[in-house]
């Protein structure tokens, strides 16, 4: 995401690189380049202007300081801006309710289905909740039928009615349903449509009155850029709802909507949907979004999204088998499985500082993981407790059951080889060592 805003942003930053100190003129080329970097990322003129204005009046009443750079210091001011303008803080969810009631609103094929699947799954395995989710779109085809598949993929019941009519009625009935089963979270999936018309926003509307909504979240394909703020605007003034949810940040985005949604209608973005999985689902921080804009990373959820994934019982047992030399293909293959649930390689990858730049023109596939797994799952127990056992005739097996070749098998039984000698060093004393001496950085 926003890999080309990020480039672009680095080149305007040069401008400043080798200057002793900021300027009104060296600080005014860098920012014209900004502002370009930011309409061409489909950012309203606008509000570009107003950013850059901003940006140089802070510029030039902080060139007083020597601690920075010039570069340094107004990589900070921007990141600073960037972070006030995608809305400072980050907002949570009301929850009050029980049940608590969320609304999905937004046009068709913006994603709005998916992300209530995504929302029903964090509410049950982040926040403890009971989800139901209702499915209230009764036009388009298969609507609802995506929304119960949905539903059984992540264990969430879906309430549904195919021979009502009348989406105040399915909604109403739903929430008498969730508070007699307890239900302590209902999300109401709405109808969409391909563009904004009268019928369409009474409806939702109706549905909003009567229902009385905890939370109502208005969901946009950030893939539309500035089209997707002027929605929003139009849905804002009927429904005046609550916060934004920014789907398909993971595809080709400008960034434009994240960058300007915020200050067009004064909501926060609470939510953005990084990918097809159910899991693919993050709070919005803008101060970690500005860092990643800049080519900074994301240390912090890339930390956060790890420690989701890490069992302490699971953790324990394997250091226990790595003290006795135990470590094994099925331990490794469960690690794998760890780290594909943390979320698609290119994403991991941008929040790492300076991977992002490095990483900018390669194709990483999530499917980075499939030859190695098809290796592991064509050996026996026996040769997955214990590699050593692994001749030349039991390689070219492994090989052909796996589709791959027989160097495609040496080198994954090198990489393992190392990888069980470097976690053996690590729990041992040059391990503990090294962890002292990083202690003492800090």
């Amino acid at each position: 995401m926003f890999d080309n805003l990020t480039d672009k942003l680095d080149k305007a930053m040069h401008v400043l690189k080798g200057h002793g100190s900021i300027t009104e003129v060296n600080v005014a080329d860098t920012l014209k380049e900004i502002r370009r970097a930011l309409v061409d990322a489909d950012v309203n003129y606008k509000i570009a202007k107003e950013f850059t204005a901003t940006a140089k009046e802070k510029a030039i009443g902080q060139g007083v300081l020597t601690t920075l750079k010039p570069g340094q210091l107004l990589t900070k001011i921007v990141k600073d801006e960037l972070t006030e303008l995608m809305g400072g803080s980050v907002e949570g969810m009301n929850l009050s309710g029980n049940p608590s009631i969320i609304l999905m609103s937004g046009l068709q094929g913006s994603g709005k289905t998916t992300f209530s699947g995504k929302l029903a799954n964090y509410l049950k395995t982040k926040k403890s909740k009971k989800p139901l989710l209702v499915a209230c779109d009764i036009y388009r085809p298969a609507a609802i039928d995506q929304l119960h598949v949905v539903g059984e993929q992540i264990g969430v019941e879906v309430f549904s009615n195919r021979d009502e009519k009348d989406p105040v009625k399915i909604s109403e009935a739903a929430i008498a349903y969730a508070k007699q089963n307890g239900f302590n979270a209902v999300i109401i999936d709405t109808a969409g449509r391909l563009a904004i018309d009268e019928q369409m926003m009474k409806e939702i509307a109706d549905v909003h009155a009567a229902v009385k909504p905890h939370e109502t979240l208005f969901v946009v394909d950030s893939m539309t850029g500035q089209d997707a703020v002027n929605t929003a605007k139009a849905f804002n003034e009927r429904l005046n709802f609550d916060g934004v949810v920014l789907t398909k940040l993971d595809g080709d985005t400008r960034g434009g909507a994240a960058l300007s949604i915020k200050s067009v209608v004064d909501k926060p973005i609470k939510f953005i949907g990084t990918g097809e999985k159910m899991e693919a689902i993050d709070v919005f921080y803008p101060e970690r979004m500005a860092d990643r804009i800049l080519g900074m990373g994301d240390v912090v959820s890339l930390v956060e999204r790890a420690q989701e994934q890490f069992d302490e019982e699971e953790a324990r047992k394997l250091s226990k088998k790595i003290a006795k030399n135990q470590f094994g293909f099925d331990d490794f293959l469960s690690q794998i499985q760890q780290i594909k649930k943390m979320g698609n390689m290119k994403d991991l990858m941008g929040m790492i500082p300076g991977a992002g730049k490095m990483l900018k023109d390669v194709d990483i596939d999530d499917d980075a993981f499939k030859g190695i797994e098809a290796i592991i799952h064509s050996m026996t127990i026996e040769e997955r407790t214990q590699p050593q056992v692994i001749n030349g005739s039991r390689k070219k097996r492994i090989a052909a059951g796996s589709g791959t070749s027989v160097t495609e098998v040496n080198q994954l039984l090198k990489q393992f080889d190392q990888m069980s000698k470097m976690m053996k060093m690590m729990q041992g004393g040059k391990g503990k060592a090294m962890m002292q001496a990083m202690s003492k950085m800090r």
